[in-house]
């Protein structure tokens, strides 16, 4: 990851509701990220797998907390306690 890429980094699909979630998550608590759109058939997402651990997307890497996880309930609740309340400075200025 360079200094100017996101430290969030979103694998998806193309409208995939489960995967719109996370995005409106990620726009509501004002996380920059990347999005990485991933291939349909869940056999050939070996990049989500390599960086994931298995197949399902939505999945995120957090490359500033550590943090990689797949299941859009899952990685809602974690954005939201992470970021949402504050926990994290995501270096904005006030």
């Amino acid at each position: 990851m360079s200094d100017s890429d996101p430290p969030i980094t979103l694998y998806r699909l193309q409208a995939c509701p489960y995967c719109e979630r996370v995005v409106r998550t990620l726009q509501d608590l004002g996380l920059d990220y990347t999005s990485r759109f991933v291939e349909p058939m869940h056999s050939e997402r070996n990049v989500v797998k390599r960086v994931a651990g298995s197949r399902p997307v939505p999945a995120i890497v957090d490359e500033r907390t550590g943090v990689t996880m797949s299941e859009s309930a899952n990685v809602v609740e974690y954005l939201e306690s992470t970021y949402g309340g504050g926990l994290v400075d995501v270096g904005g200025d006030d």
